[in-house]
């Protein structure tokens, strides 16, 4: 239909038929809303179906769209349809940007690209469907089939490339629903064990994105033989200008498999330590104590060394020292070091803290208060700040001397008319 036939379809509209058609419509929207409704309780906010509010997820505007066009033919049979014709293409548009937009929210939350590909994929389907209503999309498609770009001794169309790419990027989009529902559906049952999972939610999502991109070509006619010779071309270029990466990409793999760290850990590399909070295909994040986060490529974690602090066991030792004066009590110091130490909620209880007497410094007996934690993530020096707290206040309590330094002056000549003054600590 062109647009010449549109207005003609416009001036056979009556109000009768209008009506009708306006009925049929908002029976059509309200059937799908019960539906969603009933289908839609209890159910997850981030569900793809549903939304977060039930009705704006994707099975709302695909039920309305089935009503609708079966609407539509019915009421074909008798009358000229022009409002059911319109809400059929706005329904396809909606679907379309539902669609993309709720499995690019699932697979990558947070990302700034998301918002971005969703007013990209909102523009192109608003404007297909405008131009599907009022006729003029079969011209444009004449018009960009008529436009080709020289490919050596091949040429395409630009219809041809914009068809392919759409194509293909609904099947990726696809692609990656799968695989998040697998991973979400199985993955999560199956496999216990975190840095697992990732393995193998990342081998799932790779080779399905990857059938889906063969798919995807092959629908818009490429030649699938062809990309033989691509791959022959990437596989030179892998070896040499992108060896770097494809070592990180093969090494990210590998720690995952190997499980030599995970997620969870606590690890030590070139004088960072922190948790490890994520492990990407290219590189891991992990995050210090003190909030920074640190990205270091996962060729590093293969090839350099690496402490892990949690490889035998969850424990993490921390230490503080302190000095009293040798008159005290050397029991009664440990006894109030110790307790001071398990007063603490994130202390651990097995093994309990210990003090001993390490040192004979020159301003007094030296203690070293060793306790374990479990949860380094959260901080070393807040337990660290609250267990000397509670020592200087229990020393306090007992009154034990915290000696300050001194130093003691000796005078080895004075001047003959100078008498000699006594030995006096500073």
């Amino acid at each position: 239909m062109n647009l010449d036939d549109f207005m003609a379809r416009l001036g056979q509209v009556q109000a009768r038929s209008l009506w009708i058609e306006l009925a049929a419509l908002v029976a059509c929207v309200a059937l799908a809303w019960a539906v969603t409704r009933w289908f839609g309780r209890d159910q997850p906010k981030d569900s793809i179906w549903f939304g977060e509010r039930t009705f704006d997820g994707l099975l709302f505007p695909l039920l309305a769209l089935v009503a609708t066009d079966l609407a539509r033919r019915a009421v074909l049979n008798y009358q000229v349809v022009v409002v059911l014709r319109i809400a059929v293409s706005v329904f396809v548009a909606l679907v379309v940007i539902r669609l993309i937009a709720r499995v690019m929210r699932r697979v990558f939350p947070g990302s700034a690209l998301v918002r971005l590909v969703e007013r990209t994929v909102s523009w192109i389907a608003w404007v297909g469907a405008v131009l599907w209503i009022v006729g003029l999309l079969p011209p444009v498609l004449a018009e960009l089939d008529e436009i080709t770009l020289a490919f050596g001794k091949t040429r395409v169309s630009v219809r041809t490339i914009f068809e392919g790419v759409l194509s293909a990027g609904f099947v990726l989009v696809i692609a990656l629903w799968i695989s998040t529902t697998i991973e979400k559906r199985i993955l999560r049952e199956a496999v216990t064990d975190l840095s697992m999972r990732k393995v193998a939610s990342n081998a799932v999502r790779a080779f399905l994105l990857l059938i889906g991109l063969l798919f995807g070509l092959s629908a818009v006619g490429v030649d699938l033989t062809a990309l033989s010779v691509l791959g022959g071309a990437l596989g030179v270029g892998l070896g040499f200008g992108l060896q770097k990466l494809a070592a990180n990409y093969v090494s990210g793999f590998v720690i995952l498999l190997e499980r030599s760290i995970r997620i969870g850990d606590n690890v030590k590399v070139d004088n960072f330590e922190g948790r490890i909070t994520d492990i990407k295909t290219r590189y891991t994040l992990i995050r210090a104590g003190n909030g920074r986060e640190a990205i270091v490529p996962n060729e590093s974690l293969i090839t350099s060394r690496v402490e892990n602090l949690s490889i035998a066991d969850r424990k993490f030792g921390i230490t503080t020292v302190i000095v009293v004066g040798y008159e005290s009590d050397v029991a009664q110091v440990q006894s109030i070091l110790v307790e001071s130490a398990k007063a603490q909620a994130r202390v651990m209880t097995d093994p309990l803290p210990i003090a001993f007497l390490t040192n004979f410094a020159p301003d007094g007996l030296e203690f070293t208060l060793h306790f374990w934690v479990t949860d380094p993530d959260k901080g070393k020096d807040n337990v660290r700040s609250a267990i000397n707290i509670a020592i200087l206040e229990g020393l306090r309590a007992a009154k034990i001397d915290i000696p300050y330094p001194q130093r003691v002056l000796r005078v080895e000549s004075l001047p003959e008319n100078v008498s000699r003054p006594e030995a006096t600590p500073l």
